[in-house]
């Protein structure tokens, strides 16, 4: 009990010393400014990073993976108010895309990656005709006419079978003497 309690204070003070050195070091990527999401084909990305100037809020460019830079991509204006500003792109393919945003001032807003899924397989559900005479059901072997000598035999053997079960039975409860 006294080495956990030693251990414990040891390690609280490690940790208490190192906290400096974690704040001091911050994230450990820049937060991007935009958001951007997808919903089936479209594509479409918000910011609130961009002002107006000259009646222009910026531009936001979709990149595919083999484009390197912003002026290679799917180019549209923002437009907005200056609480949110958004675009979108509609009927984009699967894959993978680079949503870059950049200001009318000329500062990039944010860099995202995004994944654009596939469109989703229909499903084709068919019914199939009921019967027509109702449900085919039977006596699942029983329906076939058995002759008198094998339900004397089917008898004779559940006779056998319950005097069997009660001489057991009786013989059983019997004490047992010597």
């Amino acid at each position: 009990m006294r080495n956990s309690s030693l251990f414990l204070r040891s390690g609280l003070t490690v940790a208490a010393a190192s906290l400096p050195f974690v704040v001091a070091a911050g994230p450990a990527a820049a937060v991007s400014g935009i958001s951007v999401s997808t919903t089936g084909s479209t594509v479409s990305v918000t910011t609130t990073a961009c002002s107006n100037v000259n009646g222009s809020w910026g531009t936001a460019s979709l990149l595919t993976s083999r484009q390197a830079n912003f002026a290679q991509g799917r180019q549209v204006s923002l437009s907005g108010t200056s609480a949110l500003q958004s675009a979108a792109w509609s009927g984009v393919g699967p894959g993978t895309y680079t949503v870059i945003v950049v200001c009318s001032n000329g500062t990039t807003a944010g860099t995202q990656s995004v994944i654009v899924s596939g469109p989703s397989p229909t499903r084709t559900i068919s019914t199939t005709a009921s019967p027509s005479r109702g449900v085919m059901g039977g006596m699942g072997g029983g329906s076939k006419d058995y002759g008198t000598l094998t339900l004397v035999g089917g008898g004779v053997l559940v006779g056998a079978g319950v005097l069997a079960t009660a001489w057991f039975l009786r013989r059983k409860s019997k004490p047992y003497r010597l």
